[in-house]
């Protein structure tokens, strides 16, 4: 037999004899034992098997010594098998039961984080990214001393951030589908709802874009209004973002809007 086929079928063995002993475990009725080995698979980083055997004895450790590192065990495994909903029950559990714990501001940010994994990609729904937020932001209320502050006020940026840009590509949608007048009211909403947000470049160009398209098919009688309002755009965007990535998609409009503002201008005088 071939030195690599010797080593593959003992680590198949020894695999073997690793389910064969939780199992064994599993079944059996010795709480003791289960604890010690749940702890062998925690400190092994082996959180799903450790998951389950914590699972099965945390009720028959309630009230004793040993309960308040069984929950905290339990609650930290399932965030560890991204059973998030399940950990940050459990964290939430933990805090209730033992308030006094050195661990208390741990399992507080931990049940909080367990949340923010719960957050889906912008374009579903995002009753969990709100959620998230509101569980990190008790936390922040909560422990504003706790080693992990940072880290959760970065956490909470990055979900209002997912917040904001879900917002942007809703208001961003109309103008792709070419509905110019709702294009404009939703962005400038989004441009006065986030003052703040990354995402604020991108919606004034957008904005102009609508207000350009908007003018140039509009009928004579609005046209030079429209433009006017495309021209008072367009100077924000560029004072507000000199070296714009739109700079020559917006100066080509811009020069378009200023032959027919100049237009109508002379019309109206020979008139």
């Amino acid at each position: 037999m071939q030195l690599k086929n010797k080593i593959q079928l003992i680590f198949c063995l020894i695999f073997l004899n690793s389910c064969n002993e939780f199992q064994r475990v599993l079944k059996s009725e010795d709480i003791k034992l289960k604890y010690e080995v749940a702890e062998k698979y925690y400190e092994a980083q082996e959180f799903r098997r450790a998951s389950r055997l914590f699972e099965q004895i945390q009720s028959q450790y309630r009230g004793k010594p040993q309960a308040e590192r069984v929950t905290f065990f339990y609650a930290n495994s399932l965030l560890n098998t991204k059973k998030y909903i399940d950990a940050g029950y459990q964290f939430e559990s933990f805090i209730k039961a033992y308030p006094l714990s050195q661990k208390v501001d741990e399992a507080a940010y931990l049940g909080a984080y367990s949340y923010y994994k719960t957050s889906p990609v912008f374009s579903l729904d995002q009753k969990e990214t709100l959620t998230a937020i509101e569980k990190l932001q008790e936390f922040i209320n909560s422990y504003p001393n706790s080693e992990k502050m940072s880290d959760a006020n970065d956490l909470v940026q990055e979900l209002r951030i997912k917040l904001e840009y879900k917002a942007f590509e809703i208001a961003k949608q109309f103008n792709t589908i070419r509905d110019y007048k709702s294009a404009i009211i939703v962005l400038d909403d989004f441009i006065s709802d986030y003052p703040g947000t990354p995402y604020r470049e991108d919606a004034l160009f957008y904005l102009l874009d609508s207000s350009y398209e908007l003018a140039v098919n509009s009928i004579d009688s609005k046209k030079f209004e429209r433009f006017e309002d495309a021209k008072k755009i367009h100077k924000e965007l560029m004072e507000t973002y000199p070296e714009t990535k739109y700079i020559d998609k917006s100066n080509k409009m811009m020069e378009f809007i200023e032959q027919e503002i100049t237009t109508f201008a002379k019309n109206a005088t020979v008139q």
